[in-house]
């Protein structure tokens, strides 16, 4: 019976061991959380005194909306890609350079640099291109030319399904048209996942991609390294601030669903189309999506940019600008009961060899 009780006692002891244990390694890990949830509100605070809005900001159905308007002459406007915002753009120099001969507008799109995403609905690319489109109206920007970069080539070509009489033509680049598999689906949006995805944006997740993001940019410019431009200039941290991670995740987690609801209409667009893709993107590969979408639309041309990789406009400049005059050109020219031939014969190739225009 004494040898008993002390088995209790020594069995009561440990667990109660065990039980302070974890409860230490619980108040340790809960005091990590919050001193980095406090270096993080610190590191956001700080981004943003860096880098101040670049534009102006106009409200829209209750969304706060930055963008910047350069330029005149006929209407352009540019939407960026997942995670990205406007100093992407203007960092390419696609901006000033179009804003020589045209009106150039380029928002943040809703959740990215300084415009607002309230929580509360499913910011699909309808969604957006329903709100880019009243901003649109709001501004006074009839019939532009509409160009969309990755993510935002979802929303350009939702604006021109949902209200095909603003958007003159439009200009892909780099685009996720199609349903397929991606490895960067289940990690990138588990930050947008409820509760445990805003225990990580207020505290590791803005950490983990600090560490990650040579790695991330590597994919995204390659296979050219990242322009000097890009580097000095997009502000990293206000990237990594936990609002625009959330957006990003939701859009990546969105990715399939959106394009496999959108696939179907494609064959609504009667607008000239643009298509431009690099043949070494490791992000999107081109040829299931592209060439994919062109062959899927008679009015469309196709460009792929030779040694190019995702992030096509820090590369191919020249080459997007003559096919906004193209694309531009060809909505002028074309008359309602023209045959679809006639349309395509204002498709000519553009500019010089893709490849002269890479450095």
């Amino acid at each position: 019976m004494r040898y008993s009780n002390r088995q209790n006692l020594t069995a009561a002891s440990e667990s109660t061991s065990r039980l302070m244990r974890r409860g230490a390694l619980w108040a340790v890990a809960g005091a990590a959380l919050a001193a980095s949830a406090l270096l993080v509100r610190q590191r956001t605070r700080e981004a943003e005194r860096e880098h101040p809005p670049l534009g102006e900001f106009i409200d829209i159905a209750g969304v706060r909306l930055h963008y910047i308007e350069r330029g005149e002459g006929p209407p352009l406007v540019f939407l960026h890609g997942n995670g990205s915002m406007l100093q992407d753009l203007v960092s390419s120099g696609l901006i000033d350079m179009a804003a020589k001969h045209h009106r150039v507008i380029a928002f943040d799109r809703p959740g990215y640099g300084y415009s607002e995403r309230p929580r509360g609905k499913i910011w699909t690319p309808q969604m957006q291109a329903e709100l880019l489109h009243r901003a649109m109206l709001y501004l006074d920007v009839e019939k532009p030319v509409i160009v969309g970069h990755s993510w935002g080539a979802l929303v350009a070509m939702s604006m021109a399904l949902d209200f095909p009489q603003n958007v003159k033509s439009l200009v892909l680049l780099s685009g996720y048209y199609y349903p397929t598999a991606r490895a960067d689906v289940p990690v990138m949006s588990l930050a947008a996942v409820p509760v445990v995805g805003d225990l990580l944006r207020y505290t590791v997740s803005p950490w983990l991609m600090r560490l990650a993001w040579p790695a991330l940019m590597h994919v995204m410019f390659g296979p050219p390294p990242v322009p000097e431009r890009f580097s000095t200039e997009f502000p990293v941290w206000l990237a990594l601030r936990p609002s625009q991670l959330r957006a990003a995740a939701a859009e990546t987690a969105m990715a399939i669903p959106a394009v496999a609801a959108l696939r179907h209409r494609y064959h609504e667009l009667a607008m000239p189309v643009v298509i431009m893709a690099g043949n070494e993107d490791r992000y999107v590969y081109y040829y299931l999506h592209s060439e994919r979408l062109h062959k899927e639309l008679p009015q469309s041309t196709l460009h792929i940019t030779q040694d190019a990789g995702h992030m096509l406009h820090h590369f191919a400049q020249h080459q997007v600008l003559e096919a906004i005059e193209q694309a531009g050109k060809a909505a002028v020219d074309a008359q309602p009961n023209q045959q679809d031939e006639a349309i395509v014969t204002q498709f000519r190739p553009v500019g010089r060899p893709a490849a002269s225009l890479l450095h």
